[in-house]
């Protein structure tokens, strides 16, 4: 079986990338070694950097260079609450709206058996672990709202409410400035029934 070449092997790294198929992998190569291999040595510097010092904060399980994340070391958020999401770019989101003020625990998935992840792909164990601190009075289920995440929300939900812990779940429903007319039949069904008093 032959080797590939320096320039399959990039093709071939950057097809890892989400939604990069071979043709579009292999015209960033190109694109990369043509016109910009100053900018190929700082991806490939600035992938290294990261890949040695970005770790997992062993609080939240987010991203960080030190032990702890800026987030859990931060004293003026409120202890009480925690936030469960699937990925930092969730969590990201989340920190944008300027709405919560609690801590977070990142599961880095989501549970999918047909894919083989199970509860402790997600760390489940270390959620329960920091969920039951003594400290945590409301764990706030901030899944995607699709199928596997909708399966996640409910099996950490029932497991932490077994555990005597408050269990919320984020809210669904139309999309702010959305019209009616123009929303799918689903949403407008979830909005319905998530329906408060105003």
């Amino acid at each position: 079986m032959k080797s590939l070449s320096s320039l399959e092997l990039l093709s071939e790294a950057l097809r890892r990338l989400p939604g990069v198929g071979p043709k579009s992998a292999q015209r960033m190569a190109y694109h990369l070694l043509q016109h910009d291999r100053e900018g190929a040595a700082m991806i490939g510097r600035a992938m290294n950097n990261a890949v040695e010092k970005i770790k997992n904060c062993i609080s939240c399980n987010t991203f960080t260079e030190n032990q702890q994340c800026e987030t859990c070391l931060d004293t003026e958020r409120d202890a009480s609450k925690l936030c469960v999401v699937e990925t930092p770019t969730d969590q990201l989101m989340i920190e944008q709206t300027l709405t919560y003020k609690g801590l977070y625990f990142v599961l880095m998935g989501r549970l999918s058996p047909l894919d083989g992840v199970g509860p402790k792909d997600i760390h489940l164990d270390r959620l329960i672990t920091r969920a039951t601190d003594g400290v945590v009075k409301e764990v706030v289920l901030a899944t995607n709202f699709t199928n596997e995440g909708e399966a996640t929300a409910h099996y950490i939900g029932e497991t932490l409410k077994a555990r005597g812990l408050g269990v919320t779940r984020l809210a669904r429903g139309v999309p702010v400035g959305g019209e009616l007319e123009y929303v799918d039949a689903g949403t407008i069904a979830r909005a319905m029934l998530d329906r408060r008093a105003t």
